[in-house]
């Protein structure tokens, strides 16, 4: 029987150390967090909460960027930890995630094209460059960009907003 849900994330929790030389503490960055996404296409998550609720780090829990101190996050039933190289890398490509200040996302020393050209070489989506080219072309129309608008500059050179765009046309290449 086929798992329901895509995506399951089971009383998760994440305690950091609290940092500093006096500081024996912990901070509690997700406490007991569940929820399921179902197996429906196309789904879009959205974590909502006040300033330091944890939507990030959840965030980064759920893309395997960091490992929870409890609880668990299954993929189609499988738990992300203890997924094969395959899988993981089949998860990856199909998880996407695009936050709300991509700024962070990008290196300030790399030009936009970088960004959009690295998951197409990583996911071998194109044959030749001018097929990756189409890729970014498309991508970036999806999302309302021009490709002389943002190729070729830098992140500090677009808007808060293009630089949104441009995440979301990264995902969108990997049609998550």
């Amino acid at each position: 029987m086929k798992n329901e849900n895509l995506i399951e994330v089971n009383h998760l929790t994440k305690v950091f150390a609290s940092r500093g030389v006096m500081s024996k503490g912990q901070i509690k960055a997700v406490d007991d967090v569940s929820f399921s996404m179902p197996r429906e296409k196309p789904t879009i998550l959205t974590l909502a909460g006040e300033s330091g609720s944890g939507k990030t780090t959840t965030a980064r829990l759920i893309l395997g960027f960091i490992k929870p101190t409890s609880g668990k996050i299954l993929y189609q039933g499988r738990d992300i930890w203890k997924m094969t190289k395959d899988e993981w890398v089949r998860y990856r490509k199909e998880v996407q995630a695009v936050f709300q200040d991509p700024y962070g996302a990008f290196n300030p020393l790399h030009k936009v094209d970088r960004v959009l050209t690295i998951p197409i070489r990583k996911f071998k989506l194109a044959n030749s460059e001018e097929e990756a080219a189409d890729l970014i072309s498309e991508a970036l129309g999806v999302v309302g960009l021009k490709t002389d608008e943002v190729l070729g500059k830098y992140p500090h050179q677009l808007s808060g907003g293009q630089r949104q765009r441009i995440m979301l046309a990264r995902a969108f290449l990997l049609k998550p």
